[in-house]
């Protein structure tokens, strides 16, 4: 990957880390949250370029409308019982789980990565609703790395438009019912951003 990416002044020359999970939770409509920790990972452009590099980013293409269209952003994805590109997105998936177990009965357990390399890069209006998403309460951990892009949210029985901007090491945790009730989305855009990588920490069975 050479995408052109700018770091964060913050982040300059410090290693990545993890800081203490100090979230923020915003409640919303029918039974869903979302937690925000801006800044988890300290020294996260060092984290971004090392996945820029060494993940086996891969192209896919999904039948749309009668025809077969390409996803717009690269893909990787890791099972439960594969090894992780780097050894801190495995502590990060450890120390989420540890905090977030006794409410979510469970581990988080596999890792998705997209990268979006610029502004035309998205991911469309949907919830995570293949499998127990569809029918129960659970959570999707993303951590946020890179140039900031927005998360936007909207309830599915419609309602006023959310938003977090999220990027150099944020984290957002969806929960509760989010992923039946809202809908979420990373929208295109015009404007200059540079590439970003988002790691999606979930438990097992919902996609």
């Amino acid at each position: 990957m050479e995408d052109y990416f700018q770091g964060s002044l913050l982040d300059a020359g410090r290693p990545a880390d993890l800081g203490d999970l100090a979230l923020r939770r915003t409640v919303l409509k029918g039974g869903a949250w979302v937690d925000v920790m801006p800044g988890w990972v300290t020294g996260s452009d060092d984290l971004f370029l090392r996945l820029q590099t060494e993940v086996p980013w891969r192209a896919e293409s999904r039948e749309m409308y009668e025809r077969v269209v390409d996803v717009p952003r690269l893909l990787c994805h890791y099972d439960s019982d594969a090894t992780l590109p780097d050894p801190l997105l495995d502590e990060a998936r450890e120390r989420l789980g540890d905090h977030y177990q006794g409410e979510l009965g469970e581990r988080f357990a596999t890792a998705g990565l997209c990268y979006y390399r610029d502004g035309r890069d998205s991911v469309a209006w949907h919830g995570d609703r293949i499998g127990r998403g569809r029918s129960a309460d659970t959570m999707v951990a993303i951590i946020s790395l890179g140039a900031a892009r927005r998360l936007s949210l909207r309830p599915r029985d419609g309602g006023e438009q959310i938003g977090f901007s999220l990027g150099h090491g944020d984290l957002v945790v969806m929960g509760g019912s989010c992923q039946r009730t809202w809908d979420h989305a990373i929208l295109k855009t015009s404007k200059p951003v540079g590439p970003r990588i988002s790691v999606q920490f979930r438990p097992r069975n919902v996609l």
